[in-house]
Formats: C-alpha cells, sequence, structure tokens
C-alpha cells in the first residue's frame, strides 16, 4: 500500500458506509480526503472493488467521470477557477492569469510543494459575484489581483481567508 492509508484503513471506511455499492462516491471521497493528497490510488480504487462486489472498471468509471475525484496526488488545497460563460465575460481568464503567476504553475498543475492545484470547473452557481474561484468548499468571487494575493497568502499560513 502506498502513501499514508493501509488497507485496513480502506476496508474501515469502507465497512462504515455499510459495504454498500449505492455508498461509493462517498466511499471514494472519504478515501480521497483521508489520503493526504486529494486522490485516489488505484490500489485503493481495486479494494473498493473488491469489497463492494464491483468490476475495477466501474470504480475507474466513476473516479475519472466526476471531477470531483483524482487518480493522481494534487495539492493540499485545490484551488477551481469557475469556467461557466458568465465567470467566462466577466474575465476568468484574468483570473487564471494572476493565479498561475501567483502560485508558479499553469492550469491543470500542482506547486512543487504540493500546497495548491489549480484547475477549471464547471459553473459553481456563484454568478452574480464572478468572476469565482472554490478552494474547497469555499467559494471567493468578485476577485482582484490584491484579493487573490492576500487569500493565497493566507492558505500559505494554513489559516482559510476569512471574509
Amino acid at each position: 500500500m502506498c502513501n499514508k492509508l493501509n488497507s485496513l484503513q480502506i476496508i474501515a471506511i469502507i465497512e462504515a458506509h455499510g459495504k454498500a455499492k449505492e455508498r461509493i462516491l462517498s466511499i471514494l471521497l472519504e478515501i480521497q480526503k483521508a489520503s493526504g493528497e486529494n486522490y485516489v490510488h488505484e490500489e485503493w480504487a481495486k479494494l473498493v472493488a473488491d469489497h463492494l462486489g464491483l468490476p475495477y472498471s466501474k470504480v475507474y468509471d466513476v473516479l475519472t467521470f466526476y471531477a470531483m475525484f483524482s487518480i493522481t496526488p494534487r495539492g493540499k488545497y485545490v484551488i477551481e477557477v469557475c469556467k461557466s460563460t458568465p465567470c467566462y465575460i466577466s474575465k476568468s481568464a484574468r483570473i487564471v492569469k494572476i493565479l498561475e503567476e501567483e502560485l508558479g504553475i499553469d492550469i491543470g498543475n500542482t506547486t512543487e510543494d504540493k500546497m495548491f492545484t489549480l484547475l477549471y470547473t464547471p459553473c459553481v452557481g456563484a454568478c452574480d459575484i464572478g468572476p469565482v474561484i472554490k478552494i474547497g468548499e469555499e467559494v471567493y468571487g468578485n476577485l482582484t489581483s490584491a484579493k487573490i494575493t492576500e487569500l493565497i497568502n493566507t492558505y500559505r499560513g494554513g489559516v482559510p481567508w476569512q471574509r
């Protein structure tokens, strides 16, 4: 087994959900969160498949279909830039450039220190404050260069930004 989880921990997560196939999303989300690197390793997915009585291909399909999952390590904080039409019109491309400069990475990549991953996401339902980004479950809008810098610096310090 790799990284921070072992097979007993994976099995415990599966059993906590009653070994129910219909709980696969919850199981995989919990595993991803517990991984410490925001992803589900292939070995863990195979354990899920075995314990739920599913073919591995079904679990893999779930992991690669939903944007909330990753099969490769991500940063501690995943920054998702909304790419909906309203955010695009309100200059989300400018926000991407600012984030890329601030983080020193291109969209789709993870910082060297494994602190941030920068991705696009479909609409987050906050069109009234666009362009917006999402970090974890928090949505931030009405973004400016200064606000982005402050936000990133706060997360680098280990504390989510307080509005």
